[in-house]
């Protein structure tokens, strides 16, 4: 599933093609990416019809495009959404779901779901924040983002480190991909209990995880295959940069030991044995 750094490119991208033009017509081609409408993709489409799209805005994996400056599209890209910014001639490409077309007769915004978990909402006075995603924490690039702050509830909950990064009510953003990398910055085992961390080494963790999504930003974010690339449709280079995530098997770019993968709620984690050392406590043991 894209995470911040990939849905923060296809922002960008949308920022600078799409920021300003009026939507002249929608088409809808499958109805379940627009499922959470009331009154279906015919209205949908109509509802979106005539209005100006805004600078499109974005916290964790969560974007929307401000429309009239009052209401807002929301958008969740799920495992294998993308958007694509084609000439309205372009021939489709294959799971194409909605198109829309714009006034000044430019180029056409098409959103493309295979697995279709994404899904595209119209969120009635949500210009600045929609109220589906309310709930959702600030991400480390929001400019109202505490670390401290962040560090201490973190601290404050009968957890783990890694179930703590991925819980998007604490800090946004931030998927597998990205835990993994920031716990084998900070040389912390996944299942190390949160209570057990200092303020320091707390706020450590979270200071690496911007900075290994700020770096994966400079490279377009990580690709692993076609379901994931910017809205020209070129592909992220991060993945050349990953130091444990999908490397098991090869040795640790700080030690040389040998990356393990390991089970880890219903999908895996990777990790140095030698830099992530298991806690001697176990999680379910540890008490504050």
């Amino acid at each position: 599933m894209p995470e911040l750094p990939e849905v923060e490119v296809v922002r960008a991208g949308l920022a600078s093609t799409i920021t300003g033009r009026t939507i002249s017509a929608v088409q809808v081609l499958h109805p379940r990416p627009v499922r959470y409408h009331p009154l279906g993709p015919d209205a949908f489409a109509s509802d979106l019809a005539g209005r100006r799209v805004g600078t499109p805005k974005r916290r964790g994996k969560y974007l929307w495009l401000p429309l009239d400056g009052v209401d807002a599209l929301l958008v969740h890209l799920g495992m294998s959404g993308q958007f694509r910014i084609d000439d309205p001639d372009a021939a489709l490409l294959p799971n194409t779901r909605v198109l829309v077309d714009f006034a000044d007769g430019g180029c056409q915004l098409r959103f493309i779901d295979q697995r279709m978990f994404g899904g595209l909402q119209l969120a009635p006075g949500g210009a600045e924040l929609p109220q589906q995603i309310a709930h959702i924490a600030r991400d480390p690039f929001d400019e109202a983002f505490d670390p401290r702050k962040v560090a201490r509830t973190m601290r404050s909950r009968r957890s783990t480190v890694k179930r703590a990064l991925l819980d998007q009510s604490l800090v946004s953003g931030i998927g597998n991909i990205y835990a993994d990398e920031s716990l084998w910055r900070a040389r912390l085992h996944f299942d190390r209990p949160t209570g057990g961390l200092s303020q320091a080494k707390a706020v450590e963790l979270l200071d690496s995880a911007r900075t290994v999504m700020a770096e994966a930003l400079d490279q377009g974010g990580t690709s692993f295959d076609a379901l994931y690339v910017h809205v020209n449709g070129n592909s992220g280079y991060f993945g050349r940069s990953l130091h444990v995530y999908g490397q098991a098997g090869r040795p640790c770019d700080r030690c040389g030991a040998i990356i393990v993968r390991e089970p880890f709620m219903n999908r895996s984690s990777y990790r140095c044995p030698r830099c992530q050392r298991r806690p001697s406590i176990p999680a379910d043991q540890h008490a504050r």
